[in-house]
């Protein structure tokens, strides 16, 4: 139930609740309940409510599925082009969570976004306080990205790149650049950032004069999209794996929920039908690893590796070695 301000306070803040489930931020959770939006066991929410796990919640009359506050997933999807970082989109467009496995409770919540042409590591949780963490500037995690570009590319255009570049929101640059191979017109790099402003690394490339043909993220900090991960498939991460996630994000880990043979099953099933190939049987461990450090790749990528450590620099706030 319900306890007023002036008891001792029991269970979790009403916010912070909303925010696991993956419906909004806490910030965002604080603005629908001071709008009136939110409603347990029938009667309006205010600021300071705090609720236990038999409360009934509900956001603009629609009854939220409670998710085991002690218990996570996690999954890596290796995102094709064409598909949108967004549960609907208003032209029609494929969504990445389309190809999702379905849960009983909870939702799916994407760490990051990645533009429709843009490829690669998208990882997924049903925690939306650990995604909102691991998503948060404050926690300056490195994202690595493999990246084709055609142009002209000189020393003085990758200082500028390091150094720093003006654009309409602000500054910006790449705390790495490694060259990745190519020849020409057509090189490949692997650069490093520590945010998720929109379309940043094209935006950087296209400043120099040059524009970017190829884009795929190939890490999130401690996470490396293994290979055996298709254009189009997931994994569903292991409990060593997840750890790691939430020792970046600073929080206490989760155990991962346990899933039945059958369940697993049918979520293969699922997989399938999505349209992705056939996936491979789990390891039970995703990229955190050095033997799954290379990204899976097109023919014209195989050359362009993710760098083990750039510039010898971690890449999360972690003191773990990757």
């Amino acid at each position: 139930m319900i306890e007023p301000s002036g008891e001792k306070a029991q269970g979790e803040k009403l916010q912070k609740v909303i925010a696991r489930q993956g419906l909004a931020s806490r910030r965002e959770a604080e603005e629908w309940i001071s709008g009136g939006r939110v409603r347990v066991n029938g009667k309006v929410a205010h600021l300071g409510d705090r609720v236990t796990a038999e409360d009934k919640i509900s956001v603009d009359g629609h009854k939220i599925a409670m998710v085991d506050a002690e218990e996570t997933l996690v999954l890596v999807y290796n995102k094709p082009e064409g598909e949108v970082t967004s549960r609907k989109d208003p032209e029609g467009r494929p969504t990445v969570f389309a190809r999702l496995p379905k849960l009983k409770s909870g939702r799916w919540v994407a760490v990051g976004r990645l533009d429709i042409n843009t490829t690669g590591l998208l990882i997924f949780t049903t925690d939306g306080e650990l995604a909102n963490r691991l998503m948060h500037p404050s926690s300056q995690i490195d994202r690595e990205y493999a990246v084709r570009v055609h142009g002209e590319v000189t020393e003085e255009m990758l200082t500028h790149l390091r150094d720093g570049v003006l654009l309409e929101d602000g500054l910006a640059k790449f705390s790495d650049i490694k060259e990745a191979g190519g020849s020409g017109s057509n090189r490949w790099f692997h650069v490093v950032l520590q945010e998720g402003r929109n379309r940043e690394v094209r935006r950087l490339w296209e400043s120099q004069g040059v524009t970017v043909s190829r884009l795929k993220r190939v890490r999130y900090g401690y996470m490396f999209l293994p290979s055996r991960v298709r254009l189009g498939n997931w994994e569903m991460a292991g409990q060593k794996d997840v750890n790691v996630l939430y020792e970046m994000a600073g929080m206490q880990p989760k155990t991962v929920a346990s899933l039945t043979p059958q369940t697993r099953e049918k979520l293969q099933r699922q997989q399938g039908k999505s349209g992705a190939s056939k996936p491979k049987p789990s390891t039970g461990r995703t990229g955190t690893r050095a033997s799954a450090r290379k990204p899976a790749a097109a023919s014209d990528e195989r050359r362009a590796k993710p760098s083990r450590n750039p510039a010898g620099r971690k890449p999360g706030p972690s003191r773990r070695k990757p």
